[in-house]
Order: C-alpha cells, then structure tokens, then sequence
C-alpha cells in the first residue's frame, strides 16, 4: 500500500459523525422511558439510540471519508466485507456506556477509532507500517461536553487543549480504572486475583462503566492506569491512540497484538507501566 493518510480530513470526519451521534444520544437520554430495549444476551443490551447513532455515524465517516473500511458494533459489519484496497478501518461505538445510559447515569460516550493496517505508507518519507496501528481517534462525552481527540504523531487533547497522562510513579500512589466481569465470566479466576492485588497495592480503583472513557482518563491524568479484559475492539481503538499520543503505553494484555483488538487492555503513564503489569501478569493464563 503506498496511498498516504490526510490525518485532519479523517480526524475531521470522526469529529463531525461523534457530534452527530452523541446529539442522538442526548435526545434519547432525556426520554428513557421511550426506548425499545432489546437483550443480545445476558447483560448486553441494546437500544434504538444505539442504532440511530451508529447509523449517523457510519453515514457521515462514509460520506467524509468513503475509502475507508468500517466495523461498527450494533450493525455488527465485518472486516471481510470491505473493500480490500483499504488502507484503514474505522472502528465504532456508538453508545459506550450502554448500561449507564439505560440507567440515567451520564457517563458514557461516543468512540471512533481508526486504524491503518499493515503495510500502509501514512505519509510521503515514512516507512510503510510494519503492524496495524491506531492512526486517529475521537472520544466524546456528551455530558460533560468534553471531546478527546488524536491523531498519530499529533499529540492528543481535550476541547482543543493539549493533554498528558500524570507522572505519578509508584503503584501506592496510584488510581485505577478497571471493568468488573458482567457479560463473558470465563475469565474471573484471571481477574480476581488482578483485583485482589490493586486493592492492596494501590491508592484505589474505579469502575465507571465506559472503557473509552476510562482510557481517555488515563490520557488527561485523572486514572494513573487501567486495565481491563474481554472487551470489543471498538471499545478501546479510539482511546489506546489518545493514550499513546499523550504520553502513556497501551499495549495487548497478553502481548499477543499490536493493539488490543481482543480487548484485553493495560494502559498507564510511561513510569508505571513496569510495575503494573508485573502486578497482573502472575495472574495470566494462556488465551485458548
């Protein structure tokens, strides 16, 4: 692939199709009692706001930026059914947060990655890119107006003003954002141990219930890390750019990916990273 990248038009188009999916949201939001719910199975749940979002935000990055592949939750399109001149896949999630959102809880947002593949050349004199790698991102809280964003080599910022992660060093003085197990529970005998140790070797944790939101907190400082595992791809695409780009590391959990598509995710400020997977790590198995 030679074709290069033009970072503000995509970072442009994710910006534009956040605002018009988190404004179908908000409007949904204030008439809850409204929604059709429907369950894909035990505590994954979904909502006509899921889906008019999604598809006004599948609508606009097509109009915007049409070569480009797309894989967005609540439509569930594959990768094998887009174009495969594509040089990068947009990856959606149009309501993350989806249990706070039924619930009235204002924490949750609107999260698009995109993520050029292999072999892409991203602009003239570069290199092509020896792994897939998140290249834009936009993540935006429509309730506490607040919109993180990134492109790769850009840096990365909210509304506008440039953000680092924190520099706190030691775990004790470390805050953590995690996500219990609520849906996938094959996991647990991995995970509670990981708890039972951030428990007793940090300064707390918190589970807020939005994994892009988690990671764009770790982006401005407010988590010093977070790790979390069974996610989707579309979950943490956008945020594991606006980590990297501020500053911090995210990396694949079992350190099988170049990003963690299968949704295990670490991610912290640069000075903790060493310490806190040696904390997680003794509890890790092999994925089957």
């Amino acid at each position: 692939m030679s074709t290069n990248i033009d970072f503000q038009k995509a970072l442009h188009a994710a910006t534009e199709a956040a605002h018009q999916g988190a404004a179908i949201l908000m409007e949904y939001f204030n008439h809850r009692d409204e929604l059709v719910i429907e369950h894909k199975s035990r505590n994954d749940l979904v909502s006509q706001a899921d889906k008019d979002a999604e598809k006004a935000i599948i609508a606009k990055l097509t109009q915007l930026c049409p070569e480009f592949a797309i894989i967005a939750e609540e439509s569930q399109l594959e990768q094998g059914k887009q174009p495969e001149s594509s040089l990068a896949t947009w990856y959606i999630d149009p309501l993350d947060g989806t249990t706070n959102f039924l619930h009235g809880i204002p924490h949750f947002a609107v999260s698009i990655g995109l993520v050029a593949h292999k072999g892409t050349v991203l602009s003239a004199g570069m290199s092509p890119l020896t792994e897939d790698t998140p290249i834009v991102a936009v993540v935006l809280d429509p309730n506490r107006q607040e919109l993180f964003s990134a492109y790769y080599f850009g840096g990365c910022q909210l509304n506008g003003q440039a953000i680092r992660c924190n520099k706190t060093a030691t775990l004790g003085d470390a805050l953590l954002g995690t996500g219990l197990p609520f849906r996938d529970f094959s996991f647990e005998d991995e995970y509670d141990p990981m708890l039972k140790a951030a428990i007793h070797q940090t300064r707390g944790i918190r589970r807020n219930g939005a994994a892009a939101l988690d990671l764009a907190w770790v982006a401005c400082g407010r988590f010093d890390a977070y790790w979390e595992m069974r996610l989707a791809p579309w979950d943490v695409a956008a945020g594991t750019l606006l980590v990297r780009e501020a500053g911090g590391q995210v990396q694949d959990l079992y350190k099988q990916h170049p990003w963690p598509i299968t949704g295990n995710v670490i991610a912290t400020n640069r000075l903790l990273f060493d310490d806190f997977f040696a904390m997680l790590k003794p509890s890790l198995k092999t994925l089957p």
